[in-house]
């Protein structure tokens, strides 16, 4: 009796551990379905391994906006890991909503974008999605600061990005929605990060950045509509930068 209680121990101590599995939450039957069609172009297992993110850590996400990737990483993150999501003001109510819409929401901490984040020293990675474009300006400034503060020595950044060709101005990435690698990393080397790799998982070669209503004409916005529809689709998502920061 005493080895058949063993063994059931030991299939539920493995069945708790799969269910932290980032395959099986990225796969999970509480995402929005129309979020998980975003996947082919997001890549979301290949883009979190690549920032090492494990299932035990502090994460703070940035700016989630809808919770795309919320989804994913409270169903992923469990104790003695904590999700903190750092929302901005004008998706504040909506993503409350969300987070009080299901249990698996319900040890998600929330703070306001511009807030210290966390207590010092104390994150094991910060991950921004998408987000950069919005904040250009003292806003970037504040929130890479803020980030450094709040990472342990040795926590990491991971940055994915619109990838705006070289030598765009400062005025035009506000513009288009796409944001240049050597703006992204020049203001992070400023804050004390250290740059520790480039991936190209989040690449789209298709996507030619010229567009009247900048990145927002692909999908998933498609600004523009009915014009060019197809076309913009068949684009897919936007060419993106993905970056592996570090606090030294």
């Amino acid at each position: 009796m005493k080895y058949i209680s063993l063994i059931l121990s030991l299939l539920l101590f493995m069945s708790s551990v799969g269910s932290h599995s980032l395959k099986e939450s990225i796969e999970s039957d509480t995402r929005d379905l129309e979020n998980k069609k975003r996947d082919i172009y997001r890549h979301p297992y290949e883009t979190l391994n690549y920032f090492g993110i494990k299932s035990d850590m502090i994460i703070v996400e940035l700016n989630p906006g809808g919770g795309w990737y919320t989804e994913i990483l409270a169903n992923f993150i469990h104790e003695p890991g904590t999700l903190i999501t750092a929302q901005g003001d004008y998706y504040m109510d909506r993503f409350k909503k969300k987070i009080e819409s299901s249990s698996i929401y319900e040890k998600v901490k929330i703070v306001p974008l511009n807030s210290n984040l966390a207590e010092e020293n104390t994150v094991d990675a910060v991950l921004t999605f998408r987000n950069l474009h919005n904040w250009l300006g003292p806003q970037m400034d504040l929130i890479f600061s803020n980030t450094y503060k709040a990472l342990k020595p040795g926590g990491k950044f991971g940055v994915v990005e619109h990838r705006a060709k070289p030598g765009t101005d400062l005025e035009m990435m506000k513009k288009s929605g796409y944001v240049t690698e050597d703006h992204a990393i020049e203001t992070a080397i400023k804050h004390g990060f250290k740059l520790v790799d480039k991936s190209e998982i989040n690449s789209n070669p298709k996507d030619t950045k010229d567009y009247s209503k900048g990145v927002w004409t692909l999908p998933p916005r498609l600004r523009l509509e009915t014009v060019d529809r197809d076309k913009y689709i068949s684009i897919g998502e936007s060419d993106r930068m993905t970056l592996l920061f570090v606090k030294p």
